[in-house]
């Protein structure tokens, strides 16, 4: 244990003092990135979910729940242009203020290293999950140019997880300014690459925030079809 370790909280900026204990003594410190106030300020996702997206139900009326669905689930899987192709999408947080600041930081200020903020956290819930292939959601060129870097893509590298890049847009509109129904119906958005062998691989995807499930199951319908087994997808937001 080194007592003189100081670490700073990646997101503000606070000395992260260690652990002063008997284990701690004498064993390997743990890296830290978020500092206490800043981990309870994020919105773990828990309790009684939607088994399909994670949609917490306390915050739903009960009548948009289906069972063990919410009423979106129940449209997507009811809908046979979209039945089946994602089995299921787990988000890590709710998307509150904190984390919308943070994100912004991340995502459109350029702060990379909030990755392994983030990576901590996706380790955490992904652990003991088995796949064959990671795969996360492209950006467009212009997206990618204007960011400096994909976002998910680089989660996965820094939680040791080595990012399959199969996938790339064709419709570069931001889905954020469309309608829910407008994203339901847009073309498909991405295209794969035609030497990938997918045969009854187990694929997961991984996005930034889950709002209606457009991006993702475009995705997954597009790995399916191309002869994955199963898709699953992981976002850190819902």
């Amino acid at each position: 244990m080194n007592f003189l370790s100081q670490n700073r909280c990646i997101i503000c900026q606070e000395i992260i003092y260690p652990d002063i204990g008997w284990r701690a003594i004498f064993s390997k410190e743990k890296e830290h990135h978020v500092c206490a106030d800043c981990d309870e300020k994020f919105e773990k996702i828990e309790g009684d979910i939607c088994r399909m997206c994670s949609r917490p139900f306390r915050l739903l009326d009960e009548q948009f729940r289906d069972g063990e669905l919410c009423h979106d689930c129940t449209r997507w899987e009811e809908d046979p242009d979209w039945q089946g192709f994602l089995q299921k999408n787990t988000s890590i947080f709710l998307y509150n203020d904190f984390l919308k600041e943070v994100m912004a930081k991340y995502k459109f200020r350029g702060d990379y290293v909030l990755a392994k903020v983030f990576a901590d956290y996706f380790k955490e819930v992904t652990k003991g999950w088995e796949a064959d292939l990671f795969v996360p959601i492209p950006l467009s060129e212009e997206r990618l140019y204007e960011r400096g870097f994909n976002q998910a893509e680089a989660i996965l590298t820094e939680a040791g997880k080595m990012p399959t890049d199969i996938l790339s847009r064709v419709h570069t509109e931001k889905q954020s300014k469309k309608s829910r129904l407008e994203r339901i119906h847009l073309p498909q958005v991405f295209q794969i690459d035609s030497q990938t062998n997918l045969h009854g691989k187990k694929v997961i995807l991984i996005d930034d925030i889950y709002t209606t499930g457009s991006t993702l199951r475009h995705a997954a319908k597009l790995l399916k079809q191309a002869g994955a087994d199963t898709v699953w997808s992981i976002t850190l937001a819902r």
